[in-house]
C-alpha cells in the first residue's frame, strides 16, 4: 500500500489584503499538518484574491505577491509538505496566472494557466496570457530579492509534472478542467496519479453538480486522485465563491467541504492508498494501450517520498453521498454568507431595505434575517473571528455578543415601509409582519408630502399637474407620476441610511439593499433609480419564479411564516391609484406572467436564442393552445411583430381550430 494523506481547503480571501490572506494560507497549513498531510491545495490567485481586476496590471501586485512566498518559504510552513500557492508572475514581458508548487522551502515548479476563464463574470485574458507552450519546460529567473532570499535562481516553468520518488503530481488550474482537451487526460497516461485543481468558481443556482461530475468525470475512467479547491464567500467584488472543495478518488467523491460557511478557513482531508489508483488503470486495457504509446511531458524529478507503507493508524476515506443544497437553500445561504462578507469589510454598521410588503424585497429581508441566525449559529460554535466581527459592527459592550437572531437583526438591519396614497394597508401590514418576524428596525413613512411638493413645483414652472391614466391622464403623464414615486423612495432610503446611525449615536454608515431580480432586469420591467438602484442587490442574478418558491421555503425553514402571505399575493409596484374597477398588478403592465419572463430568461441568456429562435422555440412548446399571433406578441418590444414577418403560409390543422407556420 502507498498511503498519502492530502488536505484541501476554502479559504474566505480579501482582493489586495496580503496580510488576511497570508493569515489563512498559514491556518491552512497550519491545520494540514496536524493532520499529517503531505499535499495542502489553496485557491487560484489566493495570495493576492481572486477578484484584483485591474490591479493585476499593477507591479506592486506582483511584487507584494513574491514577497509574501518568500515568508512563506523562509518560514518552517513548507516544511514536509508540497503547498501550492496561486498568484501572479511576470516572464519577460507577459503576466501569467500560476500555481507555484514549494517543498521544503524551496520552489519545486512554476505551472502557469494555459486555458483561461473568459466568459460570462470571467475576464482573465484582460489581465493575464495564456501559457502556450507545452512542449517543455523553461528555466525561470527568480526575481533578485527572492532569489538571495531563497539561495535559488532558476526555476522550472510551464507545462509538466513533478516526479517523486514514490509518485507524479500535477497541477490543473480551473477552467482547463473544463476545456475540451483538459491536461489531465494525457498527464495520467504519464502516470501522474494526484491531480491539484486551484479554483476561483463563484456560485451560479444549480451549478455545483455540473463541477463535481467533472471531477468525477476525470477519474472515474481513468483513475486517479482529483483535489480540488477554492474560494469562499466575497473577496470584495460582485461575485460570491462558494467553496465545496473536494476530493476524488476514482470517481468517488472521498472528501467534502461546505459550498456555504462564515468560516475563514476550511479543511478538507482525505487518506487514500495510491495503489487502488494504479489497480484501476492496469485492468482498463484501452488506458494500457493508450498509455504505452504516450506523449511524453516534461516532469521535474523531486526525490522525496510522499507516500507511507502500510499503517495500521490510517483509515482509508471511504465514498461519500454528495451533499447537494436544494436550489431554495443555494438562495438563503449563498447571498447570506456573502452580505456578512461584505459588512464585515466595508465599514458598515449595518443594512437598509426599503421594504415593500412585495416578494422581491420581502426575498431580501428574508435573506438578512438568514444571515443574522448563520452569525448566531457560528458564535455558539465557537468562532472567534465571526464572534468579534459581531460584536464590532453590533456596537456590543462589556463582554455582550449576539445570542439571538432578531436581537442582532435589530441592531444591524432598518426597514423601512414608504407608503404613498397608492398603496395598499395589506401590504403595509404584510412588511410590519416579516420586520418584526425578522428582528429588523422598521419604520413607516409616508412619501404623499415629498411628491405633492415637487408636483406643485412642476405646475409652478410649466402651468400644468399631470394626472393618472385611470384619471384622464396620457401614458406619458401616467409613467411620470410613477417614477416620481419611486426615485423619491431612492432618495429617501440613501438619506436614511446615512443619518440614522447618527440619530442612534452609532458610528459609520448602513448599506442600502437593493430588490430587482434578473429577470425584471431582462426584461427592463423596472423603474431607474429606484429598487434597482442601492449599494449591492442580493437578488440581482436570481429569477422570479426562484424568488417565490424561496419564500415557500423560507416560511417554514426560516421562521418567517408571514412570507407564504406575501408569495401568495399578486405583484403589484402600486405605483397608480387603486379604483373599484382597476388595480395595478405588475403582470398586466408587463404584458406577460413571471411564468412565461422566467422562460424567456433562460431562452435569453442560457440558451442564447434572439428572437426568432425564441418564438420558435414556444410555438414547439405550446403545440396546439398558442395563435401564430399570440406566440408573436408574447415577444417583448420592440421584437413583438418581427417574426411575423417570416411567416410565408399558414396551415389550418384538420380538426384544429389554431393556425400555425
Amino acid at each position: 500500500m502507498r498511503l498519502i494523506n492530502v488536505a484541501t481547503c476554502n479559504l474566505n480571501q480579501w482582493a489586495m489584503d496580503f496580510d488576511c490572506n497570508m493569515k489563512n494560507i498559514k491556518e491552512s497549513i497550519s491545520k494540514a499538518k496536524e493532520v499529517g498531510a503531505v499535499i495542502r491545495l489553496g485557491p487560484e490567485l489566493e495570495i493576492t484574491g481572486y477578484g484584483c481586476e485591474d490591479h493585476f496590471l499593477e507591479l506592486d501586485t506582483v511584487t507584494h505577491a513574491w514577497e509574501c512566498l518568500a515568508e512563506l518559504l523562509l518560514g518552517d510552513w513548507t516544511d514536509g509538505i508540497l503547498c501550492s500557492f496561486g498568484m501572479p508572475v511576470i516572464k519577460g514581458s507577459e503576466r501569467y496566472n500560476c500555481q507555484i508548487l514549494c517543498l521544503n522551502r524551496k520552489i519545486v515548479m512554476i505551472r502557469p494557466k494555459m486555458w483561461l476563464a473568459n466568459d460570462g463574470n470571467y475576464r482573465e485574458l484582460r489581465w493575464f496570457t495564456a501559457w502556450k507552450q507545452k512542449d517543455y519546460l523553461e528555466d525561470f529567473l527568480l526575481p533578485a530579492e527572492v532569489s538571495d532570499a531563497l539561495m535559488q535562481t532558476t526555476v522550472p516553468f510551464g507545462y509538466g509534472y513533478v516526479q517523486f520518488l514514490d509518485t507524479a503530481v500535477a497541477a490543473e488550474v480551473c477552467e482547463e478542467l473544463f476545456s475540451p482537451m483538459p491536461p489531465h487526460a494525457e498527464l495520467t497516461l504519464n502516470g501522474v496519479e494526484v491531480f491539484m485543481n486551484a479554483s476561483g468558481s463563484h456560485h451560479q443556482l444549480r451549478k455545483l453538480d455540473l463541477r463535481l461530475r467533472a471531477f468525477i468525470g476525470a477519474t472515474h475512467t481513468r483513475g486517479g486522485v482529483y483535489m480540488y479547491s477554492n474560494h469562499q464567500g466575497c473577496d470584495g467584488g460582485r461575485l460570491c465563491y462558494d467553496g465545496c472543495s473536494c476530493v476524488v478518488v476514482n470517481g468517488d467523491v472521498v472528501a467534502q467541504g461546505s459550498q456555504f460557511s462564515l468560516k475563514d478557513v476550511e479543511l478538507v482531508v482525505a487518506q487514500i492508498d495510491l495503489d487502488a489508483v494504479a489497480s484501476l488503470r492496469g485492468s482498463i486495457s484501452s488506458f494500457q494501450e493508450q498509455a504505452s504509446c504516450k506523449k511524453k511531458i516534461s516532469s521535474v524529478p523531486v526525490p522525496f517520498k510522499l507516500c507511507q507503507s502500510f499503517n495500521l493508524q490510517m483509515s482509508l476515506s471511504s465514498p461519500l453521498k454528495i451533499r447537494y443544497h436544494s436550489p431554495e437553500e443555494e438562495i438563503a445561504f449563498g447571498p447570506s454568507c456573502w452580505l456578512w462578507d461584505y459588512l464585515r469589510r466595508s465599514g458598515a454598521s449595518g443594512f437598509l431595505l426599503p421594504l415593500s410588503g412585495g416578494a422581491d424585497s420581502s426575498s431580501v429581508a428574508a435573506i438578512v434575517g438568514c444571515m443574522c441566525q448563520l452569525v448566531v449559529q457560528e458564535i455558539e460554535n465557537n468562532d472567534e473571528q465571526v464572534k468579534a466581527d459581531a460584536i464590532r459592527i453590533g456596537h456590543y459592550t462589556d463582554g455582550q455578543f449576539p445570542t439571538d437572531s432578531k436581537e442582532f437583526a435589530k441592531r444591524i438591519f432598518y426597514t423601512v415601509f414608504m407608503g404613498s396614497e397608492n398603496s395598499s394597508e395589506a401590504t403595509k401590514a404584510r412588511a410590519k409582519v416579516l420586520a418584526d418576524e425578522i428582528g429588523s428596525w422598521h419604520l413607516d413613512v409616508s412619501i404623499d408630502g415629498v411628491v405633492s411638493a415637487l408636483l406643485s413645483l412642476f405646475q409652478t414652472l410649466t402651468g400644468k399637474r399631470p394626472r393618472y391614466k385611470v384619471d384622464g391622464g396620457s401614458n406619458i403623464e401616467n409613467l411620470g407620476l410613477q417614477n416620481i414615486q419611486a426615485r423619491i423612495r431612492m432618495v429617501l432610503a440613501f438619506m436614511l441610511a446615512s443619518l440614522l446611525p447618527w440619530v442612534h449615536s452609532k458610528s459609520g454608515f448602513y448599506l442600502v439593499l437593493g430588490s430587482s431580480n434578473v429577470d425584471e432586469g431582462l426584461r427592463g420591467y423596472l423603474t431607474k433609480y429606484d429598487c434597482s438602484s442601492a449599494d449591492i442587490n442580493p437578488i440581482g442574478s436570481i429569477s422570479k419564479a426562484d424568488l417565490r418558491t424561496f419564500l415557500k421555503w423560507a416560511a417554514i425553514h426560516l421562521g418567517f411564516s408571514s412570507l407564504a402571505e406575501i408569495e401568495a399575493a399578486p405583484p403589484t409596484a402600486e405605483l397608480e391609484p387603486i379604483r373599484a374597477n382597476y388595480s395595478q398588478l405588475d403582470e398586466v403592465d408587463m404584458g406577460m406572467t413571471y411564468e412565461e419572463l422566467s422562460v424567456y430568461g433562460r431562452l435569453r441568456k442560457i440558451f442564447r436564442c434572439g428572437p426568432v429562435s425564441m418564438f420558435k422555440v414556444r410555438l414547439k412548446d405550446f403545440h396546439l393552445s398558442l395563435t401564430v399571433l399570440n406566440a408573436a406578441s408574447w415577444m417583448p418590444s420592440p421584437f413583438s411583430s418581427f417574426p411575423l414577418l417570416l411567416i410565408e403560409k399558414v396551415i389550418l390543422l384538420p380538426g384544429a381550430d389554431k393556425i400555425f407556420l
